[in-house]
């Protein structure tokens, strides 16, 4: 699978040790930035990159850390066709494309460590949508009506 990654100062150190992870299981894995520590960068900067591959479909999937994640999963999910999750457990991790069709990862590399880090990623990148399941298909498709009201009346 296709991932791209990006990360700011708080998710820096992570972020490259998810990239070594990602690889070793096979993945193809487009860093998109920090690709230099820099205390003063913000989280929407590699956040956005991340989305916009996902969107586009230059990858199937995206994760994005910074130092609590909820930012990152702010960011992530003002693009359209973007379910971005803030997860910090490997159930939500793994349910989160199972049952919600989620496509990018949201971390917290203050309140993760590598190892945990490490079982969210494997959750995230194994998990597959339950297709078949019709009230998970129900919901998307409701959720998609919200994002497509929001954006007609230009919100």
């Amino acid at each position: 699978m296709k991932v791209a990654i990006g990360a700011d100062h708080g998710g820096y150190e992570l972020k490259s040790e998810m990239v070594n992870l990602l690889k070793s299981l096979g993945h193809e894995v487009i860093d998109k930035g920090a690709h230099n520590y820099d205390a003063e960068d913000d989280f929407p900067d590699f956040a956005a990159p991340v989305a916009k591959a996902v969107q586009t479909k230059e990858v199937d999937r995206g994760i994005v850390i910074c130092g609590s994640g909820v930012g990152a999963a702010i960011a992530a999910n003002k693009f359209s066709g973007i379910r971005a999750g803030l997860c910090h457990d490997t159930y939500s991790a793994g349910q989160g494309v199972r049952h919600d069709d989620m496509n990018v990862l949201c971390m917290g590399a203050r309140v993760v460590g590598v190892a945990l880090a490490e079982d969210l990623v494997r959750s995230f990148m194994k998990a597959k949508l339950e297709a078949d399941e019709p009230r998970f298909i129900r919901r998307l498709d409701k959720v998609s009506t919200i994002e497509n009201e929001q954006v007609f009346k230009g919100k």
